[in-house]
C-alpha cells in the first residue's frame, strides 16, 4: 500500500486537492477533520484544563483558543503535545483499516506535515501550492481573517519554497481546478503503475 502525505500552507488549496483524491475512490484521513473531532469529545476537557475557559460547553471553541494562543504563543507547544498523539492514534487506526481491506493506496492530509516529523511516516509527498499572491487574496477573504493572523499561521509553517524542494510531486492550484484536477489524475496513475512494477 503506497501512503501520500497530503500538505501545503494556508491558502495553496490542500482541502479542495484532498476532495479530488477521494472523488477517486483513494480514502484520506484528514488531520484537520479528526483535530475538530477531538474537540468535542476526548481533547475537550484536556485543552480546557490546559486553557481554562476554551471549552465552556465541554466543545473547544477555536475562536477562544485562537485569541488565547494570540496572546501567548508559548502555548502552541503544548496544545501540540495534547493534541498531536490523538491525532497520530487516529491516523494509525486509519491505516491498519486500510492495509486490512487491501486498500492499494491512501492520502494522509496533514497540514504541518514538515513541521511535525510525519513526512517520516509516509512513501510519497505531495505538496500543494500556488503563487504567493493568489494564496494572500484567498486567505485574506476568509471571515474573520486579518493579515496580522496570516502573519502569525505563516511564521509557524515551513515556507513554501521549502516544502516544494522537498516534496515527490508538487499540485499548483493556480491554473484553476481542471488543471489541479488533471495533475492528481496524473499522480494517481504514475503511483499506481509504480506499485504494479514493485
Amino acid at each position: 500500500m503506497i501512503i501520500i502525505g497530503l500538505t501545503g500552507s494556508i491558502g495553496m488549496g490542500k482541502s479542495t486537492t484532498s476532495a479530488m483524491f477521494e472523488a477517486m475512490d483513494i480514502p484520506v484521513n484528514s488531520a484537520d477533520d479528526v483535530v475538530h473531532q477531538l474537540y468535542s469529545g476526548e481533547a475537550a476537557p484536556l485543552i480546557e484544563q490546559a486553557f481554562p475557559g476554551t471549552a465552556p460547553d465541554g466543545v473547544v471553541d477555536r475562536r477562544l483558543l485562537s485569541e488565547q494562543l494570540m496572546e501567548r504563543p508559548e502555548g502552541f507547544g503544548l496544545l501540540e503535545a495534547i493534541i498531536h498523539p490523538l491525532v497520530r492514534a487516529r491516523e494509525q487506526e486509519f491505516i491498519d483499516r486500510a492495509r486490512s481491506g487491501n486498500t492499494p493506496m491512501v492520502v494522509l492530509d496533514i497540514p504541518l506535515l514538515f513541521e511535525t516529523g510525519a513526512a517520516d511516516r509516509v512513501d510519497v509527498v505531495i505538496v500543494v501550492s500556488c503563487a504567493p499572491e493568489i494564496q494572500r487574496e484567498r486567505v485574506l477573504a476568509r471571515p474573520g481573517m486579518t493579515a496580522e493572523k496570516f502573519e502569525a499561521i505563516l511564521a509557524r509553517q515551513t515556507p513554501d519554497s521549502e516544502k516544494r524542494a522537498r516534496a515527490d510531486y508538487v499540485v499548483d492550484t493556480g491554473a484553476g481546478l481542471d488543471a489541479a484536477r488533471q495533475q492528481v489524475a496524473d499522480i494517481v496513475t504514475e503511483l499506481a503503475n509504480r506499485e504494479k512494477r514493485s
